[in-house]
Protein backbone atom coordinates (compact mmCIF):
# COMPACT_ATOMS: atom_id res chain seq x y z
CA UNK A 1 0.00 0.00 0.00
CA UNK A 2 1.34 3.50 -0.64
CA UNK A 3 3.01 5.38 1.97
CA UNK A 4 1.14 7.93 3.20
CA UNK A 5 2.37 11.30 3.55
CA UNK A 6 1.66 13.77 7.02
CA UNK A 7 1.66 17.43 6.21
CA UNK A 8 2.81 19.62 9.15
CA UNK A 9 0.26 19.49 11.66
CA UNK A 10 -0.86 22.99 13.08
CA UNK A 11 -2.50 23.93 16.26
CA UNK A 12 -5.87 22.61 16.14
CA UNK A 13 -8.98 25.49 15.95
CA UNK A 14 -12.09 24.72 18.07
CA UNK A 15 -14.93 23.63 16.23
CA UNK A 16 -18.08 21.51 17.73
CA UNK A 17 -21.16 23.07 16.19
CA UNK A 18 -23.20 21.04 17.90
CA UNK A 19 -21.72 21.60 21.23
CA UNK A 20 -20.18 25.12 21.18
CA UNK A 21 -17.67 25.97 23.91
CA UNK A 22 -17.23 28.79 25.71
CA UNK A 23 -14.11 30.32 25.55
CA UNK A 24 -13.47 30.11 29.50
CA UNK A 25 -13.81 26.41 28.99
CA UNK A 26 -11.18 25.80 26.65
CA UNK A 27 -7.58 24.23 27.81
CA UNK A 28 -5.62 25.55 25.18
CA UNK A 29 -2.37 24.26 26.27
CA UNK A 30 -4.47 20.99 26.80
CA UNK A 31 -5.08 21.18 22.40
CA UNK A 32 -1.06 22.09 21.77
CA UNK A 33 -0.22 19.28 23.72
CA UNK A 34 -2.24 16.79 21.61
CA UNK A 35 -0.84 18.80 18.52
CA UNK A 36 2.40 18.15 19.78
CA UNK A 37 1.72 14.59 20.52
CA UNK A 38 0.00 14.28 16.64
CA UNK A 39 3.13 16.02 15.12
CA UNK A 40 5.62 12.51 15.24
CA UNK A 41 5.03 10.16 12.34
CA UNK A 42 6.99 7.46 10.61
CA UNK A 43 8.40 10.25 8.71
CA UNK A 44 9.30 12.22 11.90
CA UNK A 45 10.21 9.82 14.58
CA UNK A 46 12.36 12.02 16.51
CA UNK A 47 12.69 15.80 16.58
CA UNK A 48 13.99 18.53 17.94
CA UNK A 49 11.57 21.45 19.73
CA UNK A 50 12.00 23.68 17.42
CA UNK A 51 11.35 20.86 14.20
CA UNK A 52 7.88 20.34 16.77
CA UNK A 53 7.74 23.97 16.43
CA UNK A 54 7.90 24.06 12.79
CA UNK A 55 5.52 20.86 12.42
CA UNK A 56 2.81 22.59 14.97
CA UNK A 57 2.92 26.62 14.45
CA UNK A 58 3.50 26.34 18.47
CA UNK A 59 6.72 28.30 19.34
CA UNK A 60 9.51 26.56 19.85
CA UNK A 61 9.74 27.77 23.15
CA UNK A 62 6.42 26.51 24.17
CA UNK A 63 6.79 23.49 22.37
CA UNK A 64 10.05 22.41 24.61
CA UNK A 65 7.52 23.02 27.73
CA UNK A 66 4.69 20.73 25.93
CA UNK A 67 7.25 17.97 24.90
CA UNK A 68 9.30 18.35 28.24
CA UNK A 69 5.73 17.73 30.27
CA UNK A 70 5.01 14.85 28.15
CA UNK A 71 8.72 13.47 29.45
CA UNK A 72 7.69 13.87 32.59
CA UNK A 73 3.95 12.62 32.62
CA UNK A 74 5.50 9.09 30.23
CA UNK A 75 4.29 10.10 27.18
CA UNK A 76 7.11 11.00 25.64
CA UNK A 77 11.14 10.51 25.81
CA UNK A 78 14.31 12.95 25.35
CA UNK A 79 18.49 12.63 24.82
CA UNK A 80 18.52 16.14 25.97
CA UNK A 81 18.11 17.49 22.37
CA UNK A 82 15.88 15.30 20.71
CA UNK A 83 12.48 13.70 21.52
CA UNK A 84 10.70 11.07 20.65
CA UNK A 85 7.01 8.96 21.87
CA UNK A 86 6.59 6.42 24.42
CA UNK A 87 4.53 3.77 24.25
CA UNK A 88 2.49 5.09 26.76
CA UNK A 89 0.81 7.23 23.72
CA UNK A 90 -0.66 3.96 23.08
CA UNK A 91 -3.29 4.08 25.94
CA UNK A 92 -4.91 7.63 24.40
CA UNK A 93 -5.74 5.34 21.43
CA UNK A 94 -6.65 2.06 23.05
CA UNK A 95 -8.81 4.25 25.03
CA UNK A 96 -11.25 5.16 22.55
CA UNK A 97 -11.25 1.44 21.33
CA UNK A 98 -12.54 0.62 25.00
CA UNK A 99 -15.10 3.17 25.16
CA UNK A 100 -16.40 3.13 21.97
CA UNK A 101 -19.39 1.51 21.42
CA UNK A 102 -19.40 1.43 17.36
CA UNK A 103 -16.74 -1.16 17.04
CA UNK A 104 -17.49 -3.90 19.33
CA UNK A 105 -21.09 -3.32 17.60
CA UNK A 106 -20.14 -3.64 14.25
CA UNK A 107 -17.62 -6.18 14.80
CA UNK A 108 -19.72 -9.56 14.82
CA UNK A 109 -21.57 -8.09 11.28
CA UNK A 110 -18.62 -7.02 9.55
CA UNK A 111 -17.41 -10.41 10.16
CA UNK A 112 -20.17 -12.39 8.93
CA UNK A 113 -20.03 -10.21 6.04
CA UNK A 114 -16.35 -11.02 5.49
CA UNK A 115 -16.92 -14.95 5.72
CA UNK A 116 -19.95 -14.29 3.07
CA UNK A 117 -17.44 -12.24 0.71
CA UNK A 118 -14.31 -13.64 1.15
CA UNK A 119 -12.86 -9.81 1.79
CA UNK A 120 -11.70 -7.75 4.63
CA UNK A 121 -14.38 -5.57 5.95
CA UNK A 122 -14.04 -2.25 7.43
CA UNK A 123 -15.59 0.56 9.63
CA UNK A 124 -14.51 4.19 9.51
CA UNK A 125 -15.14 7.66 10.17
CA UNK A 126 -14.12 11.21 8.82
CA UNK A 127 -11.72 12.92 11.21
CA UNK A 128 -11.42 16.51 10.01
CA UNK A 129 -9.36 15.54 6.32
CA UNK A 130 -8.73 11.89 7.14
CA UNK A 131 -10.21 8.52 7.28
CA UNK A 132 -9.49 6.83 10.54
CA UNK A 133 -10.96 3.10 10.32
CA UNK A 134 -12.50 2.36 13.67
CA UNK A 135 -13.10 -1.28 12.85
CA UNK A 136 -11.82 -4.49 10.84
CA UNK A 137 -13.06 -8.27 10.54
CA UNK A 138 -10.55 -10.64 10.72
CA UNK A 139 -9.65 -11.54 6.99
CA UNK A 140 -10.86 -15.14 5.78
CA UNK A 141 -7.99 -15.36 3.30
CA UNK A 142 -3.96 -16.26 4.60
CA UNK A 143 -2.72 -12.96 3.40
CA UNK A 144 -4.84 -9.73 3.50
CA UNK A 145 -4.65 -6.36 1.87
CA UNK A 146 -6.08 -2.76 3.18
CA UNK A 147 -6.46 -0.79 6.42
CA UNK A 148 -5.87 -1.85 10.15
CA UNK A 149 -7.73 -0.05 13.27
CA UNK A 150 -6.04 2.69 13.79
CA UNK A 151 -4.47 3.17 9.96
CA UNK A 152 -5.76 6.77 8.53
CA UNK A 153 -5.74 8.09 4.59
CA UNK A 154 -6.43 11.51 3.36
CA UNK A 155 -10.42 11.43 2.63
CA UNK A 156 -10.15 12.15 -1.17
CA UNK A 157 -8.47 8.61 -2.26
CA UNK A 158 -10.28 6.27 -0.68
CA UNK A 159 -14.15 4.98 -0.86
CA UNK A 160 -15.21 6.18 2.61
CA UNK A 161 -14.08 9.62 2.27
CA UNK A 162 -16.18 10.16 -0.73
CA UNK A 163 -19.16 8.21 0.99
CA UNK A 164 -18.95 9.99 4.34
CA UNK A 165 -18.79 13.53 2.72
CA UNK A 166 -21.43 12.61 0.49
CA UNK A 167 -23.66 13.00 3.75
CA UNK A 168 -22.49 15.85 4.55
CA UNK A 169 -24.42 19.52 3.58
CA UNK A 170 -23.62 20.89 0.03
CA UNK A 171 -21.53 24.16 1.41
CA UNK A 172 -20.16 22.10 4.20
CA UNK A 173 -18.64 19.91 1.28
CA UNK A 174 -17.74 22.67 -0.58
CA UNK A 175 -15.86 24.40 2.19
CA UNK A 176 -13.79 20.90 3.23
CA UNK A 177 -12.82 21.08 -0.89
CA UNK A 178 -11.48 24.47 -0.69
CA UNK A 179 -9.30 23.38 2.62
CA UNK A 180 -8.08 20.13 1.41
CA UNK A 181 -4.58 19.44 0.03
CA UNK A 182 -5.18 16.96 -3.01
CA UNK A 183 -1.87 14.92 -3.08
CA UNK A 184 -1.41 12.63 -5.76
CA UNK A 185 -0.63 8.73 -4.80
CA UNK A 186 -0.59 6.99 -7.92
CA UNK A 187 -0.72 8.14 -11.63
CA UNK A 188 -4.26 8.23 -11.86
CA UNK A 189 -5.12 10.43 -8.33
CA UNK A 190 -7.92 12.81 -8.55
CA UNK A 191 -6.28 15.99 -7.63
CA UNK A 192 -8.45 18.43 -9.26
CA UNK A 193 -11.07 20.04 -6.80
CA UNK A 194 -14.09 20.38 -9.13
CA UNK A 195 -13.63 17.25 -10.23
CA UNK A 196 -13.56 15.66 -6.68
CA UNK A 197 -16.82 17.69 -6.04
CA UNK A 198 -18.72 16.11 -8.54
CA UNK A 199 -17.39 12.80 -7.09
CA UNK A 200 -19.50 13.22 -3.73
CA UNK A 201 -22.19 14.42 -5.44
CA UNK A 202 -22.07 11.65 -7.22
CA UNK A 203 -21.55 9.12 -4.35
CA UNK A 204 -24.55 11.50 -3.17
CA UNK A 205 -27.07 10.03 -5.87
CA UNK A 206 -26.01 6.38 -6.00
CA UNK A 207 -25.65 6.00 -1.88
CA UNK A 208 -22.66 4.29 -2.25
CA UNK A 209 -18.75 4.80 -4.06
CA UNK A 210 -16.48 2.56 -5.80
CA UNK A 211 -12.86 4.12 -6.50
CA UNK A 212 -10.27 2.80 -8.61
CA UNK A 213 -6.30 2.93 -8.11
CA UNK A 214 -6.50 6.39 -6.16
CA UNK A 215 -4.30 5.46 -3.21
CA UNK A 216 -2.17 2.21 -5.02
CA UNK A 217 -2.11 0.82 -8.57
CA UNK A 218 -4.16 -2.48 -8.29
CA UNK A 219 -6.25 -1.64 -5.68
CA UNK A 220 -10.04 -0.04 -5.40
CA UNK A 221 -12.07 0.19 -2.80
CA UNK A 222 -16.35 0.28 -2.24
CA UNK A 223 -18.07 1.91 0.46
CA UNK A 224 -21.83 2.59 1.73
CA UNK A 225 -22.56 4.70 4.47
CA UNK A 226 -23.22 2.96 8.13
CA UNK A 227 -26.58 5.40 8.92
CA UNK A 228 -28.24 4.89 12.54
CA UNK A 229 -32.16 4.78 13.21
CA UNK A 230 -32.77 8.91 12.38
CA UNK A 231 -31.13 8.70 9.01
CA UNK A 232 -27.53 10.43 10.41
CA UNK A 233 -24.38 8.76 8.91
CA UNK A 234 -22.32 7.34 11.58
CA UNK A 235 -19.38 5.61 9.67
CA UNK A 236 -18.98 3.96 6.60
CA UNK A 237 -18.80 0.21 5.55
CA UNK A 238 -16.54 -0.58 2.97
CA UNK A 239 -13.53 -3.07 1.69
CA UNK A 240 -10.49 -2.55 -0.60
CA UNK A 241 -10.09 -5.05 -3.31
CA UNK A 242 -7.75 -6.29 -5.94
CA UNK A 243 -8.47 -4.73 -9.44
CA UNK A 244 -8.22 -7.97 -11.34
CA UNK A 245 -10.52 -10.59 -8.84
CA UNK A 246 -13.44 -7.72 -9.15
CA UNK A 247 -14.70 -6.03 -12.35
CA UNK A 248 -16.71 -3.38 -11.74
CA UNK A 249 -20.40 -4.43 -12.92
CA UNK A 250 -19.25 -7.66 -10.22
CA UNK A 251 -19.00 -5.36 -7.15
CA UNK A 252 -22.17 -3.07 -8.46
CA UNK A 253 -24.13 -7.13 -8.62
CA UNK A 254 -22.56 -8.43 -5.53
CA UNK A 255 -20.52 -6.42 -2.95
CA UNK A 256 -22.79 -3.34 -3.04
CA UNK A 257 -26.03 -5.21 -1.75
CA UNK A 258 -23.83 -7.12 -0.04
CA UNK A 259 -22.58 -3.85 2.02
CA UNK A 260 -25.90 -2.38 1.95
CA UNK A 261 -27.80 -5.60 3.48
CA UNK A 262 -25.63 -5.08 6.60
CA UNK A 263 -25.70 -1.70 6.85
CA UNK A 264 -29.55 -2.14 7.27
CA UNK A 265 -28.99 -4.59 9.82
CA UNK A 266 -26.75 -2.20 11.58
CA UNK A 267 -29.32 0.35 11.44
CA UNK A 268 -31.38 0.26 14.40
CA UNK A 269 -29.02 -0.47 16.51
CA UNK A 270 -26.52 2.71 15.93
Amino acid sequence: MAKLRTEPQRAPQVDVPDFPIAAADLIVALGRGLTVIESFDDEHPRMTAAMVGERTGIPRTAARRHLLSLCHFGYAQTDGKHFWLAPRVLRLGRSYLGAARMPRLVQPFIQRLSMASGETVNVSLLDGHEVVYVARSNSPRLVSIGFHVGDRAPAHVVSPGVVLLSRLPDRAVQRWVQEHEFAGFSPVTLTDRDAFLEKVRGARRLDHWITQQQLDAGLMGVAVPLLDRHGKCQAALSMTLQVPNWPHAAIEEKLVPALRDTALTLLPLL
